[in-house]
C-alpha cells in the first residue's frame, strides 16, 4: 500500500472512531502515515516536537498559538462560547464529556478551583461528542458554573490536536498555549499552569 493510500485508510478509521462513544483513542493508525511521510520527505533529520496542540505537552521555542473557536453554550439557548471574548485575557480551556470516566474525576476540582479564583481566572469547557441533556446533567450534579462551549462534533478538540479527555491548556494574554496537560488534571497542575499563563 503506498503513502496515499495509506494515508487515506487512516483518515477513514480515524472517522469512524471519531462518531464511536469516545473521541479518539487509536489515532494511532494517522501516526504512523505521519511518521512515515516525515521519513520519506527528510533526509538524515531528526523529527521534533513542534510543540503544536497534542504533542503530548512538550513546547517549541515559541508557544503556539491557540485556534479560535465559536460555539453553542450549553444549557444557554442563544447564547454563544468563543476564544475572541476573551481577547487580552488568560484563560483555561478544558476538554471533557459525560461518559469520560477521567472527567468524572477532575470536574468537581475543576469546579471548586474556579470559584476559589472568584472571577480572576476565565475557565472554559468544552463538551466533546456528547448528548447535551447527559452534558448539562453532569455539569449541574458537578457544580460547574464556568461557561461550557458544546462541540458535539468534536471540530474543536480535532483542531487542538485533542485524541483522549480530558485535556487541558492554559493560554496567556495573547492566546498562546503555555501549558497543556493530558488526563485529569491535579491541583499542581492547575498552580503551575496560572503561574505559566500570567507570565510567572
Amino acid at each position: 500500500m503506498d503513502v496515499a493510500s495509506a494515508a487515506r485508510s487512516a483518515a477513514a478509521g480515524t472517522g469512524r472512531l471519531i462518531r464511536r462513544n469516545k473521541v479518539i483513542s487509536a489515532v494511532t493508525a494517522a501516526f504512523a502515515v505521519a511518521i512515515i511521510v516525515v521519513s520519506l520527505t527528510t533526509t538524515g533529520t531528526a523529527a521534533t516536537s513542534t510543540g503544536q496542540p497534542g504533542g503530548g505537552g512538550q513546547k517549541a521555542a515559541s508557544d503556539p498559538a491557540a485556534h479560535g473557536f465559536t460555539l453553542a453554550a450549553l444549557g444557554k439557548p442563544g447564547q454563544q462560547v468563543s476564544l475572541s471574548q476573551y481577547q487580552g485575557k488568560p484563560l483555561v480551556i478544558n476538554f471533557w464529556a459525560s461518559w469520560c470516566p477521567p472527567c468524572q474525576q477532575e470536574t468537581p476540582l475543576l469546579a471548586q478551583w474556579y470559584k476559589q479564583q472568584d472571577g480572576h481566572v476565565v475557565l472554559l469547557g468544552l463538551d466533546e461528542n456528547d448528548a447535551a441533556a447527559s452534558a448539562l446533567k453532569f455539569a449541574q450534579a458537578k457544580g460547574v458554573t464556568y461557561p461550557i462551549g458544546f462541540d458535539p462534533n468534536v471540530a474543536v478538540a480535532l483542531s487542538y490536536g485533542v485524541d483522549s479527555l480530558p485535556q487541558t491548556f492554559f493560554l496567556n494574554a495573547s492566546h498562546h498555549i503555555v501549558d497543556h496537560v493530558l488526563g485529569a488534571v491535579t491541583a499542581a497542575d492547575l498552580a503551575k499552569g496560572l503561574r505559566l499563563m500570567n507570565g510567572a
